[in-house]
């Protein structure tokens, strides 16, 4: 095929319907009979007719379509990949983030930073970690590469702040001790399986 009949490949071969559009108007009382018959028309009352109608449904019969946010918020699924959450331990309380450094270096976006250190009885804890949350880009590898999972990404997606200090606060992800009963747990590794309590065997060991 050459270039012309390339570009002449749809001609003809199409059906196109003309539109009788009527006939310009010329002087003003024209215009103003075009515009005033296009006004009062049929559908002009149609549409007010179900402004009407959804507007008494909404006032009167309880039928509101609209959300009042942010006292009411729409369910998000559970795949959703909001602002992280840092997870604790059921046992201790204590982070279950062992300092791996796996989500600092598999982050591509760069956003991720964290120091680590060896406390008292030689375990090694994590001293800071930081999100920038202003670079993340929420892609999940942080949370995907976790063995842990120490780190996930929880259903709070509001995170407008008016200092950029407020995007990256390690306090602000990790489960506060008094809610840790209400922490949701994630399948994968490192989660609590359903007969956890009947697993449990007594060890000499102090954890």
């Amino acid at each position: 095929m050459s270039l012309e009949q390339f570009k002449n490949r749809n001609v003809g071969t199409q059906n196109y319907k003309t539109l009788d559009l009527g006939e310009t108007p010329t002087s003003g009382l024209d215009r103003f009979k075009q515009v005033a018959k296009r006004t009062f028309k049929r559908e002009l009352f149609v549409g007010l007719y179900v402004t009407m109608r959804e507007m008494i449904n909404a006032l009167f019969r309880g039928n509101m379509h609209t959300v009042k946010y942010p006292f009411e918020k729409l369910p998000i699924s559970p795949r959703y990949r909001a602002i992280h959450d840092m997870l604790r331990l059921l046992e201790s309380g204590h982070y279950r983030c062992i300092g791996c450094g796996l989500c600092e270096k598999i982050c591509i976006s760069n956003c991720i930073t964290m120091d680590t250190r060896y406390d008292e009885n030689q375990r090694k804890e994590v001293s800071e970690y930081t999100i920038n949350f202003g670079r993340c880009i929420f892609c999940g590898y942080c949370a995907e590469v976790c063995p842990e999972l120490a780190i996930v990404h929880g259903p709070r997606y509001e995170n407008a702040s008016e200092q950029r200090a407020s995007f990256s606060l390690f306090e602000d992800m990790l489960t506060p001790i008094d809610q840790l009963n209400l922490q949701q747990e994630y399948d994968g590794f490192g989660a609590v399986s359903p007969n956890a309590d009947d697993n449990i065997k007594k060890t000499p060991l102090a954890y």
